[in-house]
Parts: structure tokens; sequence; C-alpha cells
């Protein structure tokens, strides 16, 4: 059965048409003994129902987490305040992590250098991880759709990992609320 992929009021691009548009409608279409839609399609006011694949979200054009996150890599950094010969205990002497996520080299996560200092094999693994999670974000895109392609058909557990996997994505997408930013913690 068919379930809806965007909201009524929801920013889209039109594929086809090359435009950004509004869903103005969600139009069902039923048939004869079936409980649910067997199709859904969207009217956007551009004079035809488009279908979910011809659409794509304001917030995430690239499904396949191409060109936003495309870059994502680790770089080496070289450490101005510290001799190789001082940090022998690091796993890349005389270097830190700097995970960049533009093609230019810059842009992304950088961690203070006493940080690095002071745990140096955390903070590698969160270079790793950060430098990972696009390629993370698509597995789970991958899961979510595995169980909303055939939910009856999927293992409990698949389900269920999927609904959570979908609660976390609609995390990362959520913009918070001025009085639910996260704390600041004043320097100096």
């Amino acid at each position: 059965m068919a379930k809806t992929v965007f909201q009524r009021n929801q920013k889209v691009w039109v594929e086809s048409v090359g435009a950004w548009a509004t869903i103005e409608k969600i139009v069902p279409i039923w048939a004869k003994g079936f409980d649910e839609p067997v199709r859904v399609t969207y009217d956007v006011g551009l004079g035809r129902e488009f279908q979910a694949n011809e659409l794509k979200p304001e917030d995430r054009i690239d499904e396949s987490g191409g060109a936003a996150t495309a870059n994502w890599r680790i770089l080496r950094a070289r450490n101005k305040w510290q001799q190789e010969s001082d940090c022998l205990h690091h796993p890349y002497p005389g270097t830190y992590p700097v995970v960049v996520t533009d093609p230019n080299d810059w842009g992304g996560w950088r961690t203070p250098g006493a940080e690095y200092d002071r745990d140096p094999r955390k903070i590698e693994f969160q270079a790793r991880l950060i430098a990972a999670a696009p390629q993370l974000h698509a597995l789970v895109r991958q899961l979510i759709e595995l169980a909303a392609d055939s939910p009856e058909d999927a293992p409990p557990a698949v389900v269920t990992l999927a609904q959570r996997a979908s609660a976390i994505e609609r995390a990362l997408y959520e913009v918070p609320a001025a009085e639910s930013a996260p704390n600041i913690i004043e320097a100096g």
C-alpha cells in the first residue's frame, strides 16, 4: 500500500519542471477492495499531479548524500604546539585530525590541541565517525526504505530499527526553536 512521503504546505523541488513548489493537496488513489490507497500523488499547482519520485524535499535535495556530503574526509594538520618527539604516544605523532566537509578543504570539525593531547584515540575515533556520518546516513535511509516498502514482510526487529532510525533522521532535519537552542558555554 502507498504511504505519503510529503505533507501539505511542504516546499519541494519538482525535478521535471526545474522549479520549487509547495504541496497544495495530497491525492490518494484508491482501488476497490483495498483498505489503503494504492498510490499517492501530489498537487503542487503546476497543472498536473506528481508522484513522490518526481519531487524532492527542500532540506535534502540529494537523497543519496551526494553533493552536500560527498566531500567529508579526514585531513591531517601539523601540530604547531608540540614537537613530534613530545607526542610519540599519539596515533599519528606530530599531527591531529581535521574533518573537512568542503571540496576546498575548509569547513567542518576541528578539536583543540590540548583536548587532542588529553585523549588522542578518542578524538581519532570521533573524526572517523564524523567523516563516516554521510555513509551511515545513507545506510539508515536504505533501512527505512526497506522497512517502508514491505512492512508486513519485514521482521519486527527491522521495523523497530527503522522506526528508531526514522525518529533520529527527523531530529536531524528539525530546526529547533530559539528557546530550545543548545547551551552555549561562555569562553573566558
